[in-house]
């Protein structure tokens, strides 16, 4: 299996490279030459399968060449799970992915705590040598997520730089109170646009690369423009119809749909991804906030950064710039990399893109959008947890509604909406949205969350509040470099 870049075809690197590399020397983002498909008869396999089983399943079928160790791998990333890795779960009669029951308590932690093994695998693959400095932006959970994954892996470094008013409280606190000898914390003065701008800015500069590797560093990327963060992520989509089949909510072969709470896109690119591999799907749907660019290009073609950013309740999803949109692009394009590299420069220059009626027409064959602004995720979060009892974190709020608007528009009912976030890394949120007051102390506030709605209070958060604040900086965006050179020429290695 080979991969090219989306902005230069000619760019063709195996899958370890493509992991070690993270991005492309042209800017673009690595995606497998072709796809690789799962049969009927695969389908079926995975149904008697545990989650690390079927995680090392999908993941062989894009890197091969670390096939030997990706079952051991996932046994042992998942064994830091809380049971079930990724369960489907029923509320109210309508199906929940959660993935949230990882270390940090994100979605991300699915694809992060198995990226540092397909990373030193990938190395050994190359007979690589070299420290890796894993470079990361984040709008929340990433970053910890990476963080955490990355933590005391020999032959690593990990540093984030997230928004400095962006996050969450607990969000912050999880990232700037990490353990662990070679990881790295640091606010950016704007938003996560910002901070992947300038991340992005950082891969693209060969002479700054180039400084790095003196001091004994090449780079990567945690973020999902890393396909070896993205593989992953595919397979909890082939994990859910497999559940599904498997308690007789549906018949193998039977189509059903996915709502992903979208940002940067990636979620939501590893269920297209699965469907381009023939899982059964009939829609995506793409649920947004306030920070609506995405919903407003599939109602009319055009990807337009004019307008205002949002600051919202859902902050892990307050991004205009999606990365990987980029992929999806590069695929309904025919895969004409010239195209795409022209429109990723007018994005940057221009502010903006259109694409042609015909690619329009084949993107919203597939994809639906929709939208929710605060006021509506507190409701929805207030609404189910009174119908149901269930607690929904801001983010797979906004899924929720969307599969509503989505439900009454299409009359569908087979739809696996994705639960991307514990209730309790946004507690002022949810709080407020069941209609009680949030105590000042976090840890009060915490603990109000468990006792209001009794979900368990896990023990990595209940002890947060308590933990030293080890990285407390602040830095302008065009300052990043700055901030990278300081710690490689602090952390050289031999």
């Amino acid at each position: 299996m080979y991969f090219v870049s989306t902005r230069n075809k000619n760019c063709r690197v195996s899958g370890a490279e493509a992991v070690v590399g993270g991005i492309a020397p042209d800017g673009g983002l690595y995606v497998p030459e072709t796809f690789p498909t799962v049969s009927a008869d695969e389908r079926a396999m995975l149904v008697g399968m545990d989650y690390p089983q079927r995680a090392a399943f999908i993941i062989s079928k894009y890197l091969p060449e670390l096939r030997d160790g990706l079952e051991q791998w996932c046994e042992k990333a998942y064994s830091r799970f809380d049971g079930d890795p990724a369960p489907v779960v029923k509320a109210d009669g309508k199906y929940l992915l959660e993935l949230w029951h990882g270390p940090t308590h994100a979605f991300k932690d699915m694809a992060l705590t198995l990226l540092p093994y397909l990373l030193t695998g990938s190395k050994k693959a190359l007979k690589r040598k070299d420290k890796t400095l894993i470079l990361v932006a984040t709008s929340g959970d990433t970053g910890k997520a990476a963080l955490e994954g990355f933590r005391d892996v020999d032959g690593t470094a990990c540093m984030v730089f997230y928004p400095e008013s962006g996050v969450s409280g607990l969000q912050k606190l999880q990232m700037i109170t990490q353990r662990g000898e070679n990881v790295f914390v640091s606010a950016i003065k704007g938003n996560f646009d910002d901070a992947q701008t300038a991340v992005k800015k950082v891969f693209a500069d060969s002479g700054f690369k180039d400084k790095l590797a003196q001091y004994g560093y090449n780079l990567s990327s945690a973020n999902s423009i890393n396909f070896g963060r993205l593989v992953p992520q595919i397979a909890y989509y082939f994990s859910a119809y497999a559940d599904l089949t498997d308690c007789g909510e549906i018949e193998d072969g039977e189509k059903i749909s996915f709502c992903v709470p979208t940002g940067n896109f990636g979620n939501i690119l590893a269920a297209y991804y699965a469907y381009r591999m023939g899982l059964p799907i009939k829609h995506l749907i793409c649920a947004s906030n306030s920070n609506s660019v995405l919903t407003d290009f599939l109602a009319s073609g055009s990807y337009d950064l004019h307008r205002p950013f949002h600051k919202t309740v859902s902050p892990s999803m307050d991004i205009l710039i999606s990365s990987n949109f980029e992929r999806l692009i590069f695929e309904t394009s025919g895969r004409n990399d010239a195209l795409t590299a022209e429109r990723m420069k007018s994005l940057c220059e221009s502010g903006g893109y259109r694409i042609g009626a015909e690619e329009f027409a084949k993107i919203n064959s597939l994809f639906k959008g929709y939208c929710a602004s605060d006021e509506i995720t507190k409701e929805t979060i207030g609404e189910v947890f009174d119908e149901s009892g269930y607690i929904l974190d801001p983010h797979s709020a906004v899924a929720v509604y969307a599969r509503g608007r989505y439900e009454k528009d299409f009359g569908e009912s087979k739809v696996v909406t994705v639960c991307t976030a514990s209730p309790y890394k946004f507690v002022p949120c949810v709080l407020e949205s069941i209609g009680e007051s949030v105590p000042a102390d976090e840890k009060k506030a915490l603990e109000k969350l468990e006792d209001e709605t009794a979900l368990p209070l896990p023990d990595s958060l209940k002890e947060l509040p308590a933990l030293e604040k080890r990285f407390t900086g602040s830095a302008e965006k065009d300052a990043v470099k700055d901030v990278i050179s300081d710690y490689v020429s602090s952390h050289r290695t031999e």
